[in-house]
């Protein structure tokens, strides 16, 4: 590692100790954009770089709430307003045991270079609580939503920062937290992505992460004169994203044999299409965090506590969460014959894994994978703020452009002297250049 470089993530280190997941998001970042911040002195002598990986803004809060017993309950809430160079702080919330603030910090550092991706005004940031709402009633999902919003409304609005939903917030927690910023003020505006439709929500929206995964695992394959005809896919998760992509992966003509969740992974060798696919809907309402039942309704295979990264595929999806597929998953999957992963989560491969799948075959960040997402969050704000409502073709169309751009940006960037695309750097870099243009124009702010 440079000396300089290496100088610089000691101070970051220094500044946030033990944040791991934050660190090891800075340090992809910074390797990746390195060479390209050293050609340009003024970036420098501004400390651009210092004051990218510090947040504007860090909010936390205590989440009192009473569950069905009439016990007060306590929770911890977060809001890390990342960046908002190029537009208002976006990103989601997310309800799970695991939330931090290494977490959040690591999420919204991403977020703020996957929006500058989709070319669309959004600064990043990201948000939540340790609250779990697994086994939870809906009262007591309301409960909390409604408690929890007491005090993020206060921080958040359509012009300043615009949430959406993350893993344990979907459209029934969205509604609950929106219907309780509209009452406290008094306001009928845009101010959450993901909403229903009957309340302002956009067409694809729960679909386009995983939809926009799959667009740019195309234009991946058609770089390679390759298609998604006959491929066989190995996802991880059974939410919103894995639904997405396994919809979408279906329909151009490839085969999803797995899914999984906290208790295992699903093996379906017949492909998880049609009606299977459909279920996974209701496995995620169901609340309980399962897929065995999945095994039991279809007669497929069930690997209680494993992940289905030791499947032969040619392509793997992790759509789950952050870190879920590490060193010897992917030397398990490239042994067996798997050609590209993608993250369709965040940081869903560990640093090791990702140099590994960089070096042996095709590798790509969540940053730019699953933008989809957080694109059609962007076009969910435009239509708000505009009062009108774009079909679901007109949607999904914008949704395929944006990905294609986003592809077409992280191989300009990261085209190598070989020829070969460096999808990490390309990334990187290309999200990298718009927030830095933006934020020496305007000033040491």
């Amino acid at each position: 590692m440079d000396s300089k470089m290496k100088a610089f993530m000691d101070g970051v280190r220094q500044h946030n100790p033990g944040e791991d997941e934050f660190l090891q998001a800075v340090q992809e970042v910074v390797e990746s954009i390195w060479d390209f911040y050293q050609q340009n002195p003024a970036w420098q002598k501004a400390s651009l770089l210092e004051r990218m990986v510090e947040p504007e803004r860090v909010v936390m809060f205590r989440v009192p709430w009473v569950d069905d017993r009439g016990d007060v309950k306590v929770n911890r809430g977060y809001r890390v307003e990342f960046n908002s160079a190029i537009g208002p702080y976006k990103g989601g919330i997310r309800f799970h045991s695991s939330v931090n603030l290494s977490g959040l910090k690591f999420l919204g550092f991403e977020q703020t270079f996957k929006n500058s991706l989709t070319s669309l005004p959004m600064g990043g940031g990201k948000g939540g609580s340790d609250f779990n709402p697994r086994g939870k009633s809906d009262m007591e999902i309301m409960r909390f939503c409604q408690a929890f919003m007491a005090e993020l409304f206060r921080h958040i609005g359509p012009n300043t920062d615009v949430p959406a939903g993350d893993i344990g917030v979907g459209g029934r927690e969205i509604g609950y937290m929106f219907g309780m910023y509209k009452k406290l003020r008094n306001e009928f505006t845009g101010v959450f992505t993901g909403k229903g439709r009957e309340y302002g929500g956009s067409q694809v929206r729960p679909e386009a992460t995983g939809f926009g995964a799959i667009y740019f695992v195309r234009e991946m394959l058609a770089l390679k004169q390759d298609d998604l005809k006959g491929k066989t896919i190995a996802l991880s998760g059974f939410g919103n994203v894995a639904w997405g992509a396994a919809l979408k992966a279906t329909e151009l003509g490839a085969k999803v044999v797995t899914i999984s969740g906290p208790d295992g992974y699903i093996y379906d060798a017949e492909g998880i299409s049609g009606a299977k696919i459909n279920y996974m809907l209701e496995l995620r309402a169901s609340n309980m965090d399962v897929v065995a039942p999945y095994a039991e309704k279809f007669g497929a295979q069930f690997f209680p506590g494993k992940k289905p990264w030791e499947q032969a595929v040619d392509i793997a999806i992790p759509c789950a969460i952050q870190n879920e597929l590490n060193e010897n998953d992917a030397r398990m999957l490239i042994d067996k014959g798997c050609k590209l992963i993608a993250e369709a989560s965040n940081m869903g491969c560990t640093a090791e894994a990702a140099t590994l799948a960089a070096a042996e075959i095709t590798f790509a960040p969540g940053k730019a994978v699953n933008a989809g997402g957080v694109a059609v969050s962007g076009l969910e704000m435009s239509q708000n703020n505009m009062r009108i409502d774009w079909t679901r073709e007109e949607i999904d169309a914008k949704l395929q452009q944006i990905m294609t751009n986003i592809h077409q940006t992280c191989a300009r960037y990261g085209k190598e002297p070989s020829g070969k695309i460096n999808y990490i750097k390309g990334a990187n870099i290309g999200g990298f250049v718009k927030v830095a243009e933006a934020m020496m124009a305007q000033g040491v702010v």
